[in-house]
């Protein structure tokens, strides 16, 4: 898949898959982030083998609404905001991309009304 190549390190963990939930690129965090369970080595599986089957539901009704999900996950005392969302191509659906960003636990919100 050809990406820009600021993507590759940028230190957000950027996983994309196609429409089928097969994972098409994982950048340089991504690949770190998910060493254990094969790094680069999951580009070309299905996120099937690796989310247990309430995530499967999940991706499923994202990619067929076409909608985005946001939230937060605390592991191993890092925080961290998780947000998917589709990516299209020619205006047609290609799939979805997922960001995992490393955020403090005290984030700072600030309205800019």
């Amino acid at each position: 898949m050809k990406t820009s190549i600021w993507l590759g390190q940028v230190d957000v963990a950027v996983t994309v898959c196609d429409r089928e939930g097969i994972i098409l690129y994982m950048n340089e965090k991504a690949a770190r982030t998910f060493a254990a369970e094969g790094g680069q080595a999951l580009v070309g599986k299905n996120l099937r083998d690796c989310h247990p089957e309430a995530a499967h539901e999940k991706i499923r009704r994202l990619l067929a609404s076409k909608a985005s999900n946001s939230y937060t996950i605390e592991k191993n005392g890092v925080k961290k905001l998780i947000h998917q969302a589709p990516w299209f191509r020619d205006g047609e659906l290609g799939g979805l991309v997922e960001f995992s960003i490393v955020i403090p636990f005290d984030l700072p919100h600030f309205r800019r009304d």
